[in-house]
């Protein structure tokens, strides 16, 4: 049936003003019919009471790791538990970032994180990691876009002898995503640097968290964001 959300203060891109908003009914696509004061409800409507509270698009959370495998940890949020948290705040879809471990194909990463994110009570979607493009992985990325509805890579700089995109995978992955039509990302860490100044770091003592930002000064993202930007 139609749903008509009555007496809220709606929140949208550039306003916030009292309004009633009527909504189709979900299997006709659940879209807002119309958002006006006093809106007269269809019969058989839904009427929902939102006085004293805020009517707003669902938000979307574009940068997510659920339950990610990464250099020996695990993230703590599984797919139900992270949007469970999210939809309690409004955060109605996530892009979770799809990173095979470095001996693993890329659509065998894409079906592992398709089964894990089956328990999600949210919407979802899904921007894929590129650190090795050959012949085969650059086909794939069509059938990720084509088939899969993937509009994005993300191409991590840093993290040697893990994950590491190095200038090859930059360009051919930049290429074939400006021809399927897709957004390349970027982890902008020049990943060489890094790993020689955690070593150095290392062999002075340096072990806990301090070190971090320590082995990643300004000039380490600084390099690498020019060299993306220069290679696109």
């Amino acid at each position: 049936m139609t749903t008509l959300i009555r007496g809220g203060t709606v929140i949208d891109a550039d306003n916030t003003y009292r309004a009633d908003v009527l909504c189709a009914d979900p299997q006709d696509g659940g879209t807002i019919l119309e958002i006006g004061a006093d809106l007269e409800p269809p019969a058989g409507a839904a009427i929902v009471d939102a006085g004293g509270q805020y009517v707003m698009p669902g938000g979307i959370d574009p940068h997510t790791h659920m339950e990610l495998p990464f250099m020996g940890t695990t993230a703590s949020d599984d797919f139900y538990t992270g949007t469970a948290a999210g939809l309690s705040g409004g955060t109605t879809c996530i892009i979770d970032f799809v990173i095979p471990s470095p001996k693993q194909s890329l659509m065998g990463a894409f079906r592992e994180w398709r089964g894990w994110a089956e328990k999600a009570s949210a919407d979802y979607g899904f921007s894929c990691c590129r650190h090795v493009v050959g012949r085969f992985g650059v086909s794939r990325m069509g059938t990720l876009v084509h088939e899969h509805g993937v509009s994005s890579f993300k191409h991590f700089m840093a993290y040697k002898n893990a994950i590491m995109a190095d200038d090859e995978v930059l360009v051919n992955s930049f290429s074939r995503s400006l021809e399927l039509g897709a957004s390349p990302t970027v982890h902008a860490e020049n990943g060489e640097l890094v790993f020689q100044l955690q070593r150095q770091l290392m062999a002075k003592g340096f072990t806990g968290p301090e070190a971090h930002p320590l082995s990643r000064p300004p000039e380490v993202e600084g390099e690498a964001a020019n060299r993306a930007i220069r290679i696109a």
